[in-house]
């Protein structure tokens, strides 16, 4: 018998029926109890995982028809859901992006361009990543496909490697930088990460307010550029590499691109199409094409093009494993928006903050939800937990309605900088072995601190700039 495995199971019901048959609050039906005991029992397997996140969804989809807490047609309703389809989209485009080597160029132009010193090598990673995060919703695949081999080859370069003790030569520094570079960039596009399209619907659903691809990008960037610079600057200043100049890793780039000579047709159509699409989605306010389409019409080209075929599409298993959690969440979440619990939950803490004001209830809120990162193992478990009650509250209290949305979504991001398991390519980074827990958790609070302070202070005035509060 596998013991850890039927502890976990025993975490996951178990947390789900002492929920279930807790008394119910006045007002709630059956339904909605029952709902709310699934989705609980839903987002804890997730995090424990006695099955992966997808099967875990799963099962909390059937189990709302099984129980009795929705109708089939509306616990699959989830995914028809338009948002669900881009996100699938966007990981079909991250395939082609990787199969056509079209990233991985991308990357070793920025090194040949500005990675002669080891701040500037990293800084040439992260703008492969900022631009791979404008239409690659992968974290995984931009970070394990992409950026991650490019590092680690480098560090291998300057004979920098776990095994033999010698991770501080430079490896150390380039996982920690790249790693805390890549929760920003989360927050930077729509596109950054997976979970920002459940966040978007939240958002709409809640407060009816569209965080839209131009209008998310708008938003962050501002604050995302001062953290971008900021973070590295203060890792290489206080966790600085033992290797400062990096020459070697500018001819790393130039033999790889002799290697890999002029662009082929498959890169020339995918960078076509990857220009067509996000121009689109920026102007998507003007021409009024849903970005959903704009998506699909993307993947069409790519199909006839044969820069992808079918098989690229069905064997593409991440991308249908976040089809399955993401559109389960969706209608979970969506479905316990609609009942009234979200608003007893709000005037039950609103309740408790009697008295305060708005800007020192909202400070006090964020900075929960910020921390409370530490409990889960992936954004998308944060705020799916955790959105829809804190938004209610914050708003309950007097907050801005758009400023509260704005600080709940860019945190649920930035969050995750805290852990070595935050989301998924902390695990990817970490288990390379250049990283202890201890530094990866030192460099996580303090960066968590200082991108607080950038979000909450250069963020909220560019918001009201911008007419947001």
């Amino acid at each position: 018998m596998n013991k850890p495995l039927v502890r976990k199971w025993l975490i996951t019901i178990g947390v789900g029926a002492v929920i279930a048959f807790l008394p119910r609050p006045e007002g709630v039906t059956r339904e909605a109890w029952t709902l709310l005991a699934i989705f609980v029992a839903t987002i804890v397997g997730s995090i424990v995982q006695p099955l992966t996140g997808s099967a875990m969804v799963l099962l909390g989809v059937i189990a709302t028809t099984l129980f009795g807490s929705l109708k089939i047609e509306k616990a699959l309703s989830g995914y028809a859901d338009k948002y669900v389809w881009l996100v699938l989209a966007a990981f079909f485009i991250s395939r082609a992006m990787i199969k056509t080597g079209l990233g991985h160029r991308i990357a070793l132009l920025f090194v040949r361009m500005i990675g002669r010193r080891s701040l500037g090598l990293g800084y040439s990673l992260v703008f492969t990543d900022f631009i791979l995060a404008s239409f690659v919703p992968s974290t995984g695949a931009r970070s394990g496909g992409i950026i991650l081999p490019i590092a680690r080859s480098i560090s291998e370069t300057y004979e920098s490697r776990p095994e033999d003790g010698t991770e501080a030569k430079l490896g150390t520094f380039l996982m920690t930088l790249l790693y805390q570079c890549e929760v920003i960039l989360c927050a930077t596009f729509l596109t950054g990460q997976a979970s920002n399209l459940i966040i978007r619907n939240f958002a709409m659903s809640q407060a009816n307010i569209d965080l839209n691809y131009s209008a998310w990008f708008v938003a962050a960037i501002v604050p995302a550029i001062v953290s971008l610079t900021v973070i590295p600057l203060f890792i290489y200043r206080f966790f600085p590499p033992e290797v400062k100049e990096t020459p070697g890793a500018v001819e790393f780039a130039r033999k790889e691109l002799l290697v890999m000579g002029p662009l082929k047709r498959d890169e020339q159509i995918l960078l076509a199409v990857f220009i067509i699409v996000v121009i689109l989605w920026i102007t998507s306010p003007f021409h009024g094409i849903d970005a959903t389409v704009i998506a699909l019409t993307g993947i069409a080209m790519l199909l006839i093009s044969d820069v992808l075929n079918w098989r690229d599409i069905t064997d593409e298993t991440h991308a249908w494993e976040v089809f399955i959690w993401y559109g389960g969440l969706v209608m979970m979440a969506t479905a316990l928006g609609e009942t009234n619990l979200p608003k007893l939950f709000a005037e039950s803490i609103a309740g408790t903050m009697q008295g305060w004001s708005w800007p020192a209830a909202i400070i006090v809120l964020a900075l929960v939800y910020f921390y409370a990162h530490y409990g889960f193992a992936s954004i998308t478990a944060h705020v799916t937990a955790m959105f829809i009650p804190f938004l209610a509250v914050t708003v309950a209290v007097g907050a801005p309605a758009g400023l509260t949305v704005l600080v709940l979504t860019y945190f649920a991001n930035l969050s995750a900088g805290l852990t070595h398991y935050g989301t998924t390519p902390a695990p990817v980074y970490f288990g390379t072995g250049y990283v202890t827990q201890k530094r990866w958790w030192t460099v996580g609070l303090i960066a968590s601190i200082l991108n607080i302070l950038i979000w909450s202070i250069v963020g909220v005035a560019w918001w009201k700039v911008l007419g947001w509060w």
